[in-house]
């Protein structure tokens, strides 16, 4: 945040990252089908040299750079990733890839976070960003039923992100930091 705001929560517990995706033969065979895991939605091919990587999907070509897809996300208030501060976790990751639907559950570090709503639709702006179109993403943060409700509805979500000066802050929480 900004110069002379002051911090909601200004002593957030920090945890450690947890390990890093190594990249295997398979990863690399763009002829295998790799289905999309909840591994990959939340550390896609992390810390392996910046290349682009073709996934099939149901006979889909989808390009996906190898950046960490939520797991680097970065705070609104902190200059810390969503991981470190266990907002999201890979067990809280869904996929089903044959369904086509991706699940999320992400924890705020306080109660009644007035960032929860900003930290959902960064995650929901990433995977919307990264995913291949037929999937549907569904958020839950463990803070309200209206903050669900509202990162569900694509109609309000489209109306955030006109807003050129929350899309800023959002595109910032998006932006790639060295981890």
């Amino acid at each position: 945040m900004s110069g002379g705001t002051r911090l909601e929560n200004a002593n957030p517990l920090i945890f450690q990252r947890s390990g890093e995706r190594l990249l295997t033969a398979t990863d690399e065979d763009e002829d295998l089908a790799d289905p999309i895991d909840d591994r990959e939605i939340f550390d896609i091919l992390s810390n392996q040299k910046p290349h682009l990587r073709s996934c099939f999907l149901n006979g889909l070509s989808r390009t996906l750079t190898s950046l960490h897809l939520i797991r680097s996300i970065s705070d609104p208030e902190h200059p810390l990733s969503l991981e470190e501060l266990n907002v999201v976790e890979q067990m809280r990751v869904n996929v089903n890839d044959e369904e086509s639907t991706v699940s999320v559950e992400f924890t705020p570090t306080i109660p009644h976070c007035s960032m929860a709503t900003l930290i959902g639709l960064s995650i929901k702006v990433k995977l919307l960003r990264s995913l291949p179109d037929r999937f549907k993403v569904l958020l839950v943060s463990s803070q309200t039923h209206l903050i669900n409700k509202q990162l569900a509805d694509k109609e309000r979500v489209a109306a955030a992100l006109e807003n050129s000066q929350l899309l800023e802050v959002v595109n910032q929480c998006l932006s790639t930091r060295t981890m």
